[in-house]
Parts: structure tokens; C-alpha cells; sequence
């Protein structure tokens, strides 16, 4: 089969600009310019749901955060970082072409699920080869929770309420396919992310409803966490002989200033393909030296380049500033933009 070549072949990131103006020869222009790329709103982690009629509430997907651009020379999929993925999502791409709309910008999350409909980050890495990996997705879906562009007219000036309005109308509720929509809940936010906990999933998203679309972490968006989760540098392992992969455990690192800070380790959440995948690329960016300041007494540490960025998942910190209860979700990839942990 006659694979098509993704429409910008270039993995360099694109970089927000700025809208064209209109023509003053043409001041009824209808249609707005089509941006090449918009920053994405972010969530700001927050402990408890806000309480109000001005809020809206949904599921926190645990995927990859990307931009679906559908246009009449084709559709684009954007990483959150602005590096072109159409090619790694084939379904998510041809169910963008089958929607009843020559012209729009989703925004959302692409997730694999599991067998009880929640999503998995673990499983979502594994459909694309591993962090690195060149393989294209065929489990991925897109969950579309905004609509940023629809038929030539510009959406982020407009109100949530409005935008959600029009998503609605493009993408259906009861959808099944590789494109679907995030449900807005109508339950207040508290009995919201206790069902949301009890059931598994990793928390809920708060957004307001009169908000325009803000590109940053504004406060407009609030996320919610049932389990902690933030991206931390690997700076080495602890060999064991008996643990699969012969990873005891990883070395983990934030940032404090311009260093990166010991913050303790993760030894859990490997399953055997994963541990022996996460070796392999380990050894090849063996270090002698640590990058880190580390005066603890395990044995047989290995340092590596602080190059790979994991998820992980914990319930806590300890009082000296470790980890408590880690567990390792997975690599996250470069082109993702994940930021490291920031202590202070």
C-alpha cells in the first residue's frame, strides 16, 4: 500500500504567528485567515474543583495533547510542541477528513483506552513504537474537548459556551469512531472527582464557560488530580540482577533554578517488554559522573545523560523532598514539550 507523505515532512516545531491583517481594500472580509498553529490553553493544577454555575466539568484524558487542522488541501495533527504527527495517527487523519466541515481547528487529546474505557498513557506510548519510536498508531483516538477554527471563522475570541456549542454540532456525543467528543458533565465539580477517582480515572478538568481561548497555563482551565503526576528527568538506575531489565529502580531529578535536584526513585510500574525497552535505551547514554548531587548508599548506581523525561505517578512528597508511592507511567516524548517537575 502507497503510504501518503504527511503534508509538512519537516519534524521542526511550528511556532505560533500572528494572524494576518485583512486586506482594507476588502473591510466585509467574512473569513478569518487560518493560523498555521495556536498555542495551546493549558490547565493550572488546582486540589479541589471550583464551585460555581460559570464552570464546566470534564474528564482528565491521560494521552497526548494535540491539534487536529483540517483544511481543503488536507488535515495536519499537531503535538503540542508544533512537531507535524499526521503520519503517526492514520485513523485519527482519515476520520478528520470525514467530518461534514471544509475548514477547522480541534483541539484535544489523543488516548488509547482500556477495557473499561479509561485511558492509558502506558498503552498510548506502547501503540507508537516507545519513546522514539516511528510506528503509527492504530488504537489512538482523538477526544475533542474544543473547537478553535470552523468554516473560515476564527473561534478564540469567542466564548466556551459557543465553542462547545459548535463542537457539538460537528463531532456527535454518542460517537464511536476515531474522533469523539469529551463530554462536558452536568454534575457539580466535587461529585464529579469523587466518581472520577472511585472509578480510576486520573481526575477532572474545570474550564470556565464565559472564557476566550488563552493560550498558557491563565487560570481559565483549572486541572484536578485524583493521583499526582508530573514529568521528572532520569539521572541514572540502580542495576539489580533479579529485577526485570535489570532495573531495580530509576533515579529521578526536578529542577530547582538552573539544576536539576535528586528527588528520589521509582522502582514500580514496569511491566518486562517495558523495562527491557527502557534498558536498552538507558546504556546508550551511560555517564561516569552523576548530574545531580547525590549522597545517598545505594550500590550499584549507574548514571545516565539527563536527556529521558518520564511520568510518574505518586501519592506525596516526604519531608526531606522525595517522592512518596512513585510509579512509572512512561516516557514522555520531546516533540510533547513536557516540562519538567520545578521545585519552588
Amino acid at each position: 500500500m502507497v503510504r501518503a507523505k504527511p503534508l509538512q515532512s519537516s519534524d521542526k516545531p511550528l511556532r505560533s504567528r500572528a494572524r494576518k491583517p485583512r486586506d482594507p481594500a476588502q473591510p466585509n472580509l467574512p473569513l478569518d485567515p487560518m493560523p498555521a498553529r495556536i498555542e495551546p490553553c493549558l490547565a493550572l493544577l488546582k486540589q479541589k474543583p471550583p464551585v460555581g454555575p460559570e464552570w464546566a466539568y470534564e474528564v482528565k484524558w491521560d494521552g497526548y495533547r494535540l491539534a487536529v487542522h483540517i483544511e481543503p488541501k488536507g488535515v495536519r495533527i499537531l503535538t503540542r510542541g508544533g512537531h507535524d504527527w499526521t503520519h503517526r495517527f492514520p485513523l485519527i487523519e482519515a476520520a478528520a477528513k470525514a467530518l461534514p466541515v471544509s475548514t477547522a481547528i480541534l483541539d484535544g487529546e489523543a488516548v488509547v483506552l482500556d477495557d473499561q474505557g479509561r485511558s492509558d498513557f502506558n498503552m498510548l506510548q506502547r501503540s507508537l513504537g516507545g519513546r522514539g519510536g516511528k510506528e503509527t498508531s492504530r488504537d489512538a483516538i482523538f477526544m475533542a474537548f474544543d473547537l478553535l477554527y470552523f468554516d473560515g471563522h476564527d473561534f478564540t475570541k469567542t466564548e466556551l459556551s459557543t465553542r462547545r456549542h459548535l463542537l457539538e454540532t460537528l463531532v456527535p456525543a454518542d460517537g464511536h469512531g476515531a474522533i469523539r467528543l469529551s463530554e462536558e458533565a452536568s454534575a457539580d465539580g466535587a461529585a464529579l472527582f469523587q466518581a472520577a477517582c472511585e472509578h480510576g480515572l486520573e481526575g477532572i478538568i474545570a474550564k470556565r464557560l464565559d472564557s476566550t481561548y488563552r493560550s498558557g497555563r491563565l487560570g481559565d482551565w483549572l486541572k484536578i488530580k485524583c493521583v499526582q503526576s508530573d514529568s521528572f528527568m532520569i539521572v541514572g538506575y540502580e542495576h539489580s540482577m533479579s529485577a526485570r531489565g535489570g532495573i531495580g529502580s530509576l533515579l529521578l531529578a526536578a529542577r530547582r533554578g538552573d539544576e536539576l535536584v535528586y528527588v528520589g526513585s521509582v522502582g514500580t510500574g514496569f511491566t518486562e517488554r517495558v523495562a527491557n525497552d527502557l534498558r536498552s535505551t538507558i546504556d546508550r547514554i551511560k555517564r561516569k559522573t552523576p548530574s545531580i548531587s547525590y549522597s545517598g548508599r545505594r550500590k550499584n548506581l549507574v548514571w545516565v545523560q539527563p536527556t529521558l523525561i518520564a511520568e510518574i505517578e505518586y501519592r506525596a512528597w516526604t519531608a526531606d523532598g522525595k517522592l512518596r508511592h512513585a510509579s512509572y507511567k512512561g516516557l514522555r516524548e520531546e516533540q510533547d514539550n513536557a516540562a519538567i517537575y520545578r521545585i519552588g
